[in-house]
């Protein structure tokens, strides 16, 4: 997703993360936290990362670690795994639209108001701050593959299929304007009334 991050417990019937790895995500959580605390005092371009990693007490090596460039910090998350899962877990035959729409909204409703408030001031800084706008291409065609990926297994077609990869990009956009819009005045809707609308364009076959 344009896409915070979310804490919630492993779904039944997978396994909980060892201690090694929980261990790396509260690294991770950390550094995160101190970073989008630090870029709301000071700014984006005038936090540098030893600044972050001095806050998360961590070493500037840490931090590279787990996000190899500083836009990384607003951009990767834990959501990919989320919506990853939740697109095979809904039905075969379920129109991209449609299940979207579901793992999405499903997604917001367990996002703490705390989390959300994060969510909103790592949209803005994806939209106002160049340096993270420009690597932001780069995510979205992960975030695509992600998805192609996730509906070639439910449909049994290649992950390359045109027609896959073209469901998949638009709907991710349309994901991506509706929470633009959101972060804009999240006080005017919430975003699961805007995640609907988007993917009610969509279900109507872009006709306005």
């Amino acid at each position: 997703m344009a896409s915070a991050h979310t804490t919630a417990a492993a779904p039944p019937g997978n396994p909980k993360p060892g201690l090694r790895e929980r261990k790396k995500l509260q690294t991770r959580q950390a550094i995160r936290r101190a970073a989008f605390r630090l870029f709301a005092e000071r700014g984006y371009d005038a936090t540098p990362v030893d600044r972050i990693a001095a806050a998360a007490e961590v070493s500037p090596s840490t931090v590279f670690r787990y996000f190899p460039a500083k836009e990384d910090i607003v951009l990767t998350d834990d959501y990919d795994a989320l919506l990853e899962r939740g697109i095979r877990d809904r039905p075969a035959g379920e129109p991209i639209t449609e299940t979207l729409r579901h793992v999405t909204v499903g997604i917001m409703r367990g996002i703490s108001a705390a989390d959300r408030g994060e969510l909103v001031q790592r949209i803005r800084l994806i939209r106002d701050v160049p340096a993270v706008r420009g690597r932001t291409a780069e995510i979205t065609a992960r975030h695509i593959d992600t998805v192609s990926t996730a509906l070639a297994e439910r449909t049994g077609r290649p992950a390359d299929d045109l027609e896959i990869r073209v469901a998949s990009a638009a709907a991710l956009a349309a994901l991506q304007e509706a929470l633009l819009r959101w972060a804009e005045d999240s006080r005017a809707a919430g975003p699961e009334d805007l995640i609907h609308r988007s993917m009610d364009v969509l279900a109507a076959g872009l006709t306005l």
